[in-house]
């Protein structure tokens, strides 16, 4: 077996275990209602709702315009004179 079957087993027989521990009722109050729900059912909700949270927050965003290649055309890093005619003059 490699280890990560082993792993599976093991997340499986323990998930197994808190379900079975926690099938009773309780009382969950939502603004003005109260449900009488499973802890089961609780758990589920809530490690649904983490997860989707952290799935939004994780998500890539998309990259901004770059316009360093746009500056790069114009000026020229391999060239040290990188003044134009129109500041030589103004210089002179």
């Amino acid at each position: 077996m490699s280890i990560k079957t082993i792993i599976v087993v093991v997340v499986a027989v323990l998930l197994t275990i808190v379900l079975m521990q926690n099938t009773d009722e309780v009382y969950f109050k939502f603004l003005f209602s109260t449900f009488r729900v499973s802890k089961l059912t609780m758990m589920l909700v809530v490690a649904v709702t983490g997860f989707l949270l952290g799935l939004i927050v994780a998500w890539p965003k998309k990259q901004k315009f770059d316009i360093g290649g746009y500056h790069d055309a114009i000026h020229d890093k391999n060239n040290p004179d990188t003044l134009s005619d129109e500041d030589r003059e103004y210089i002179n």
